[in-house]
């Protein structure tokens, strides 16, 4: 058992510390919460992720929390290096996977203020990757960039998956608009986007 699965199992005394209003719909399977407030600790006492959401319920059998309207706050040391909001949200697999659904936005704290959208977002919480589905759309100060899949890995480089469009953006509007069938990165570390052909080669690189 892993560190995260071993902080996993005290999660229902977390719930219960935030002292939510529990409404029993059904005593054998479901639990309503209202006004979920939960931060979810490392063995060390850091700070992982928090969640919030103003109605969910909980399967007891499934072991699976639903939440509406849900807010995810990741941590880097003490400082939120994510905030991610979408209609809805699934915690499921003894809470190691998070599933966010419609209208999701995750949102990078830096000078650019990035911007990452999309209908589906998957988090295995165990692993470090965000897998953004369906209309997927990154703006910045930057750049403007839509795809239908995106992956961020730690190494904050996102993956945009062909066929990926995108816009430069000069300082009073749009400044150039192409097309590009290729996959595209765009490194939130040094603010900068490349492109790759089929046999792996960097075709062009811009930095901003």
């Amino acid at each position: 058992m892993n560190k995260l699965y071993r902080l996993i199992i005290l999660l229902p005394l977390l719930i219960l510390g935030c002292a939510p209003k529990v409404i029993e719909e059904n005593k054998a399977i479901l639990k309503t919460i209202d006004d979920l407030n939960m931060n979810i600790f490392s063995n060390k006492g850091d700070k992982i992720y928090s969640i919030t959401s103003p109605n969910s319920t909980y399967d007891k059998i499934k072991l699976e929390f639903n939440l509406k309207k849900t807010t995810i706050k990741i941590y880097d040391g003490e400082k939120i290096k994510y905030i991610i909001n979408s209609d809805s949200s699934i915690l499921s697999n003894n809470n190691s996977k998070l599933e966010l659904i419609g209208n999701v936005e995750l949102r990078t704290f830096n000078q650019t203020n990035d911007y990452l959208k999309g209908d589906k977002l998957i988090w295995n919480i165990n692993g470090s990757n965000y897998e953004l589905f369906g209309n997927v759309q990154f703006e910045n100060t930057n750049v403007k960039l839509s795809s239908t899949k995106s992956i961020l890995g730690k190494d904050n480089i996102i993956k945009f998956f062909n066929p990926v469009k995108y816009t430069i953006k000069d300082d009073y509007n749009d400044n150039k608009y192409e097309i590009n069938s290729e996959n595209a990165y765009y490194d939130l570390n040094t603010d900068s986007l490349s492109f790759e052909s089929k046999e792996k080669r960097v075709r062009s690189i811009i930095s901003f």
